[in-house]
């Protein structure tokens, strides 16, 4: 489970600038040629290549264009104000370097919209600070409870994990996360450790959550500006007292919560596949957009077994794969237009 820390920027290979020129063209033609109307908002993307496939597909692409949204390839071997004029700026890469150019791009040109700013979506880098937020959250109202499950950071020496989790008084069985959200497959592995003896055998920075029973479902709260949708994910299934007394050591998971194990179709007992109260979920949606500082991002919810209510982030993830979210193109482009609308109110009356 060590992470290195490593970070890439995607190169800008020859079929992308291809891309961007064409759209840069077509752009261009609509602008002066004047014949059809002009594009009401011009959106640059700096993207991994794994993102830009699962994201721009052609059905948010084309309904885009229909709308007069352009998404313009941004350049990453050249300076970035260099580059649009942009009315919106849309990136999810990793990296000091990154972060810097786009703090600076955001403090010269406070006309674009940048999603997200770099130092709020740091904050999701690092587990402890993201669930600290909801941590802090009072969202114990009449239509539920959410909280976060009871977790211990880990930072070195792995022989002192089974101590550590002793003077906590965390209880077995314990998932296992490593602490850092880089972006890799690796950052998103989880663990279970069963018995005491088999914390050592964890590598840290690592962060430790108490197992809570949950019918194996996962609520994905998706959160585009203040547009929410929800979907069921298989998770992780109950673990009973007997199978604990059996079971021993430490178990390697994929990432559990993909679009594969979608749980939306399956036969469930309603009580697991309830979903969350809306006034809950936009409550909480509410107060993290104001905490964070964000305003694309999804949380991880999984409801306590056994009750009605009772609920727990247990992941929040800046700009996660909006294309596996129904209706995804819709909300996308409804939210980006929203931006427009808000822009011309706020600009004094002439």
């Amino acid at each position: 489970m060590r992470l290195k820390g490593e970070i890439h920027n995607p190169c800008y290979d020859e079929e992308e600038e291809k891309v961007a020129e064409e759209n840069g063209r077509e752009l261009n033609s609509i602008v002066g040629v004047g014949i059809s109307p002009p594009p009401k908002l011009v959106v640059g993307y700096a993207l991994t290549s794994k993102k830009k496939k699962s994201f721009l597909q052609p059905k948010l692409l084309g309904l885009a264009r229909n709308m007069g949204i352009f998404f313009i390839s941004i350049d990453l071997n050249r300076p970035l104000s260099d580059q649009g004029p942009f009315d919106v700026v849309l990136h999810k890469l990793a990296g000091k370097e990154w972060s810097e150019i786009i703090e600076d791009y955001r403090q010269k040109h406070p006309e674009v919209t940048v999603l997200d700013p770099p130092n709020a979506v740091q904050h999701l880098h690092n587990r402890q600070s993201m669930l600290q937020g909801v941590a802090d959250l009072n969202l114990s109202d009449c239509h539920g409870r959410v909280g976060v499950p009871k977790q211990l950071i880990v930072t070195k020496d792995p022989l002192s994990i089974p101590n550590e989790v002793d003077k906590a008084g965390l209880k077995l069985p314990l998932v296992a996360k490593p602490l850092l959200v880089d972006g890799s497959a690796k950052s998103h592995e989880l663990f279970l450790a069963y018995d005491q003896c088999s914390l050592s055998e964890l590598e840290p920075p690592l962060v430790l959550q108490e197992f809570v029973n949950h019918g194996g479902v996962l609520f994905k709260v998706y959160i585009v500006g203040e547009a929410i949708k929800v979907v069921r994910r298989f998770s992780l299934p109950n673990i009973s007292k007997r199978e604990l007394e059996k079971l021993a050591g430490v178990f390697r998971f994929p990432r559990v919560s993909c679009a594969a194990a979608s749980a939306d179709d399956a036969d469930l007992d309603p009580s697991i596949a309830e979903l969350p109260e809306r006034p809950l979920l936009e409550n909480l949606a509410r107060q993290l957009r104001q905490r964070l500082g964000l305003r694309l991002f999804n949380v991880d919810m999984i409801r306590e077994h056994g009750t009605k209510d009772v609920f727990y982030v247990i992941d929040i993830n800046y700009f996660p794969g909006y294309g596996k979210m129904p209706d995804y193109e819709h909300i996308f482009t409804d939210f980006l237009l929203s931006l427009v609308q808000s822009k011309h109110k706020k600009r004094p009356a002439t």
